[in-house]
């Protein structure tokens, strides 16, 4: 069943902290304030458009990715796109192409290079030493988004497990890094110790925090049991599509909700009546193309909601030019999470916005 819903919604625009000190102006030995905001890191953005993909949808990818480092902190500064039959082993980008962009970081002072798919240890290393800046792949962005999205304990301890696991084939690479403090998009988490550096230490870390998510996975399914005898209901869908929106006004709860991807990792559960049917709803996070497997296998307790509902509501950004996309996308990892065949419904959100509402 497919539902069209157009939420009317006052944005709440949830001010960032800036790091300023400001003084009292009255009086005779007034302080001046001291600013302390941190840089914005200037970016470019790089794709390649391969066979099966054609040059709109490459567009439309680097747009995903822009927005990703939007939300990460970044300034995107310039974008390459290059169509090649198969992405460089060694460079991602072709030789012609990886000169015209090292002169382009060279001449606008670019901090960051961000590439729309994972690298290999060996491709970050060739082209760190090749563009001489910092080199970030789309896993990396994601996972310290992630970093930078997790308030609980619970979801530092699924971001960190995911973050280490990443790292560790890349830490010959990050050697040099790892002992120093590091700031910046890519640097939060498990960058920035000294004594991280130890692959032996990393490991050991690693079965630490499985053991850790194995206790608070039991804790987690204890919860659930206590809730079966009341029909559960969970809200699916490709991030940023308007799930914490509609999860506050079916529940008139303040969930956190925000114009920037991921704004919820922590599974919300609120008691919902409608008519006089009780259910309980819950508000998951957001699914996105090319999600990092570690994040999934991290992230296994929170998506056990989506397993264990009873039924799913698939909420859909239909103002997206890429929807339809979006939509498989969910699919795919509903399959691959053991949640397909579940009953769902579809609910087309943000119609106000739309601009192919004759394709509905």
């Amino acid at each position: 069943m497919v539902f069209l819903v157009q939420l009317h919604c006052i944005s709440r625009q949830q001010g960032t902290e800036k790091n300023k000190s400001q003084a009292r102006t009255e009086g005779k030995g007034r302080l001046k304030p001291i600013i302390t905001e941190k840089k914005q890191e200037r970016a470019i953005l790089i794709g390649v458009v391969i066979s099966g993909i054609d040059q709109e949808k490459a567009v439309e990818y680097l747009d995903e990715l822009e927005f990703l480092l939007e939300t990460a902190g970044g300034l995107t500064v310039g974008r390459f796109l290059q169509k090649l039959p198969f992405a460089d082993p060694r460079t991602f980008v072709g030789s012609g192409k990886l000169a015209e962009i090292r002169n382009y970081i060279a001449e606008h002072g670019i901090d960051l290079a961000v590439f729309d798919d994972e690298l290999s240890p060996a491709q970050i290393r060739n082209l760190e030493g090749e563009l001489q800046c910092k080199i970030l792949d789309r896993t990396n962005l994601i996972l310290d988004i992630f970093a930078l999205r997790a308030r609980t304990s619970y979801a530092m301890v699924q971001v960190e497990l995911a973050q280490y696991q990443y790292l560790l084939p890349r830490l010959t690479r990050m050697w040099t890094h790892l002992s120093k403090q590091k700031g910046g998009i890519g640097m939060k988490g498990p960058g920035e110790k000294e004594i991280e550096t130890d692959r032996r230490f990393i490991r050991d870390r690693i079965s630490l925090l499985k053991e850790k998510l194995k206790v608070i996975d039991r804790q987690q399914a204890t919860q659930r049991q206590n809730r079966e005898s009341m029909v559960r209901v969970a809200l699916i869908g490709y991030t940023n599509v308007g799930k914490s929106t509609l999860m506050n006004l079916l529940s008139k709860s303040q969930v956190f909700a925000e114009n920037k991807l991921f704004a919820t990792l922590d599974t919300t559960v609120r008691k919902v009546v409608i008519g006089n049917l009780p259910f309980l709803l819950s508000d998951t996070v957001g699914f996105i193309r090319k999600l990092p497997t570690g994040l999934v296998e991290s992230f296994k307790s929170t998506l056990d909601e989506v397993r264990e509902a009873d039924i799913l509501i698939h909420v859909v950004d239909i103002s997206h030019p890429g929807f339809e996309e979006q939509i498989a996308v969910v699919n795919q990892t509903l399959s691959e999470i053991g949640a397909a065949g579940k009953s769902s419904f579809l609910v087309f959100n943000k119609i106000g916005r739309a601009s192919c509402r004759e394709r509905v």
